[in-house]
């Protein structure tokens, strides 16, 4: 007995991203994770990874080695499509954030510019209260 497909399945058309040679890469590193996306000048994403993406749990996410990995893995993807120079966004505070930067490079796209753009609060919201452990 062959099933029938579904009718209401959706099927997704997949999304055509036009890849120049010269793009950006955005690494915002939290407490808890590390995200990368290498997008065109126009901010369409070409290729993203994250530490949870690649497998890794709880506080191992937050680790060089993690960063490291997903860089490499998004790198890799947008290299094929033609990607060859960045220029790097880096956010937040995590651990990854040079390591991640740096498998970038190794993995055959050029980093030809790295701009920190973390925010900072000009005396805005009151922090929360100090942590005690």
């Amino acid at each position: 007995m062959a099933k029938k497909a579904n009718p209401k399945a959706k099927t997704q058309k997949k999304r055509k991203v036009a890849v120049e040679s010269n793009g950006e890469a955005h690494v915002t590193a939290s407490f808890n994770n590390i995200i990368i996306s290498l997008t065109n000048k126009k901010g369409d994403v070409v290729a993203w990874s994250s530490a949870g993406k690649m497998g890794f749990r709880g506080s191992k996410k937050n680790t060089p080695y993690a960063a490291q990995l997903a860089a490499e893995d998004a790198s890799k993807v947008a290299h094929e499509a033609g990607m060859r120079k960045v220029k790097v966004y880096v956010k937040g505070p995590g651990n990854g954030r040079e390591s991640a930067i740096r498998s970038i490079h190794n993995s055959g796209i050029e980093v030809t510019e790295i701009i920190d753009i973390t925010p900072l609060p000009h005396n805005g919201c009151r922090p929360p209260k100090r942590r005690r452990v």
